[in-house]
Parts: C-alpha cells; sequence; structure tokens
C-alpha cells in the first residue's frame, strides 16, 4: 500500500498543509489539477486524495462538483483546516510600491476587501503556492502573492501583512477520498455524516417528495447543492451532506422515501463528523 496523499496544487499550498494536518505520516504529492489528484488515488498511486470542497468565506469550488458526479472515489472522511492568507512579495519590496497581486480565484475572493484598500490589480492564478512561486521567480518588487506562510518558508518571500484575510476564522473544508469504500461501525454516541448525491424525477414538487424523508424521520440535512444536468429535459441532480450513521433505523427509512421519488442515488460515503464541528456547536 502506497503512502502517498495527493493533492492539487505546488509545493506550499494550502492543500498540503492540510494533508500534513490529516494524516502527518503521509508523504504529500503535488498534482497539476484536482483531477489528477483523484485519478492518483482512484489508480493506487495514492493511498488518498485531499480535495477542497468549500471555504467559510468564498463558498464551494465550483470545479469539485463538477468531478463529483464522475469519480468513483469514496468519501471516507472531511477536514477542516483554518486559512492564514500571507500577502507576499520579494525580499526588497515595500508596501507603498506594489501594484498587483496573483493568486487562486477563491484565495482573491477571500481577500478582496483588503486588495481593494491597497488598490491592487488582481491577477488570478492556478493556486495560491504557484502564485508565489511564480513572484519567487520573476524578483519584481511590484509584484505580490496570497498564499500562505509555509509557501513564504518554501520560496524565501517577505511576509508583508499576515492574515490578509478579510473575514477573521476562515477556514476550508475538504473531502478525503479513496479508491476503498470504509464504512465505520456505527456507535450511537458518535456524530456522523452520510454524503450521497441523487437526480429527482420530472414531477412536481420532487425535490419537496424527495426529501420529505428525512423531516419525518427527524434527520437533519447539514448541506444541499445542485448540479446542472448534461440532460437538459430530464431531472435536476443534487448533492447532500446529511447528519446521520447510513446504518441508524431512521436513516434506512429516510433513504427509502428517497429512493420512491428520486433516481440514481449514489452514496458517497459515510464518515466521522470532523472534530471543528463540534468545537462550532460547542461556541
Amino acid at each position: 500500500m502506497t503512502n502517498k496523499i495527493a493533492y492539487q496544487g505546488v509545493k506550499g499550498a494550502y492543500s498540503e498543509q492540510a494533508c500534513k494536518s490529516a494524516y502527518p505520516d503521509l508523504i504529500p504529492i503535488p498534482c497539476d489539477s484536482f483531477q489528477e489528484a483523484m485519478w492518483l488515488a482512484e489508480n493506487g498511486d495514492a493511498y488518498l486524495a485531499m480535495i477542497p470542497l468549500e471555504n467559510s468565506t468564498a463558498g464551494r469550488v465550483e470545479e469539485i462538483y463538477r468531478l463529483i458526479p464522475k469519480m468513483k472515489l469514496h468519501v471516507i472522511g472531511e477536514h477542516f483546516e483554518p486559512v492564514t492568507h500571507c500577502l507576499l512579495g520579494t525580499q526588497d519590496t515595500s508596501l507603498h510600491e506594489i501594484k498587483t497581486v496573483a493568486s487562486h480565484p477563491q484565495a482573491l475572493a477571500q481577500c478582496h476587501s483588503n486588495i481593494s484598500m491597497l488598490g491592487l490589480d488582481a491577477i488570478a492564478k492556478l493556486d495560491t503556492a504557484g502564485a508565489a512561486k511564480e513572484i519567487a521567480v520573476l524578483k519584481d518588487p511590484t509584484k505580490t502573492a496570497i498564499a500562505s506562510k509555509l509557501a513564504a518558508e518554501i520560496y524565501d518571500l517577505q511576509i508583508l501583512k499576515e492574515h490578509f484575510e478579510d473575514v477573521p476564522g476562515n477556514t476550508t473544508r475538504f473531502f478525503i477520498l479513496s479508491a476503498r469504500k470504509v464504512i465505520p461501525a456505527y456507535d450511537p454516541t458518535l456524530p456522523y455524516i452520510t454524503s450521497l448525491m441523487f437526480q429527482v424525477r420530472n414531477i412536481p414538487a420532487a425535490l419537496y417528495k424527495a426529501l420529505g424523508g428525512f423531516a419525518t424521520n427527524g434527520i437533519n440535512l447539514l448541506k444541499i447543492e445542485s448540479y446542472m444536468s448534461n440532460r437538459l429535459t430530464e431531472g435536476s441532480q443534487f448533492h447532500v451532506d446529511i447528519d446521520g450513521h447510513i446504518d441508524a433505523k431512521a436513516m434506512h427509512l429516510a433513504l427509502e422515501e428517497l429512493s420512491f421519488f428520486a433516481d440514481e442515488v449514489r452514496i458517497l460515503g459515510c464518515y466521522e463528523s470532523h472534530r471543528f464541528r463540534c468545537e462550532l456547536e460547542a461556541k
């Protein structure tokens, strides 16, 4: 069994930090795209893939929701990684001479107000650490990047401003993906999440009817996302994260009702809730 975990980005990416936080004994493997990272896990060249799903400030990562319906991987866990954005420049630059800032569109969105306050031109790049690496190569004191403290260390860049994000507590949620289907044994004392996809039938009130079983069985829906179907004349597709274990009796009843009103129900995974959720509820 390989001891590698794949992520999208170059060294110093927030996804690499998430890999190190969640699986310190695995070797993070950078990939050029989300699809490549998922493909490595699917083909056994990586044990797992760490894929960002959504951010507390900038919302969902659109590309991932386009890839999930096509993947063969299983969700075996979630991970929440705090994001501390840093404004990075060359060692000889200063705040008064910078003109541009480059980063991934998600990072630019999460720092929009601070970028505007400094009057910088925002330039979208494929990833945060890649933008930092480019600044190190160009050595232009008018150019900056938004990336992690880890990227600053790797590429020998100066941190011009730490905590550059607009909203404190900025956090990214990741899916941990595996080629193996792993479902923890049901323990009623522990919190779980079941993630699934389904397509509703093309009938009136289809979504209302499909989700009604969760309400009648007292099950909480944590999130629901819609997909654009490739076939415009058929029913819409949805991704749902559900509070509960797939083997709980109430969940069985709710899924039976869902299957009656929906087509192509697919269980993506069942896993323990990350401790970050419990900490939020305790506040």
